[in-house]
């Protein structure tokens, strides 16, 4: 009985280290990115840092070092995951059927939905926020793999370089308030349907 006492305190212990949730080792990762995705999301870049990642995820301040050991490495892997779901958001919208013109207009519109819902996000894979690139190869292939998706869906590279760069230009301009898709009344969420309508003229005169 008191060797049964003896590891259950020591388990609670190990929790507590952990920082209080308890987390298994794979776990630990999953809920940091969760807690770091919803700073950046609700508040700005600048709150987030490892010490307030670790507060919102309900362990130690010393927990998030185990899987990143610096700021700069957990904004690698925020980006990289968004990477990862833009592209699949792209491949999905591309299994559409109808004319060419439908498939780069509703690429166009997962594309702002994506942007829509996760704007902060947006701006870190795509901005200035993470000077040192070049040093993070896997980064820049995950950003690759953006153009490449919609070229394969096209069957065509430069026609999807030519819609990614016509969709991106235009996610940016919006998000910086450059231009005004109806954003500034009504919120993000109409963008999708705005670039559909914008996509489609610039594309339309291609033969489907």
């Amino acid at each position: 009985m008191n060797k049964e006492r003896d590891t259950s305190a020591a388990s609670s212990a190990v929790a507590k280290a952990a920082g209080g949730r308890g987390y298994h080792h794979g776990d630990l990762r999953n809920g940091l990115l969760e807690a770091a995705r919803a700073i950046l999301e609700e508040e700005t870049l600048e709150a987030l840092t490892l010490r307030a990642v670790a507060r919102k995820a309900g362990v130690s301040h010393a927990a998030p070092y185990r899987h990143f050991p610096n700021h700069e490495a957990l904004l690698v892997e925020l980006s990289i995951e968004g990477f990862d779901e833009l592209r699949e958001a792209i491949a999905e919208a591309a299994k559409a059927q109808g004319s060419e013109t439908d498939k780069i207009a509703g690429i166009g519109a997962a594309y702002m939905r994506f942007v829509a819902a996760r704007p902060a996000l947006a701006r870190l894979m795509f901005g200035g926020q993470l000077p040192n690139r070049d040093q993070f190869p896997a980064l820049g292939l995950k950003a690759d793999s953006i153009g490449t998706e919609i070229g394969a869906a096209l069957s065509d590279d430069a026609l999807g370089l030519a819609v990614w760069a016509a969709v991106h230009g235009l996610a940016m301009l919006v998000l910086e308030n450059v231009i005004d898709l109806g954003q500034r009344r009504s919120g993000l969420h109409v963008l999708p349907t705005r670039s559909e309508i914008i996509l489609r003229s610039l594309f339309s005169t291609r033969r489907d």
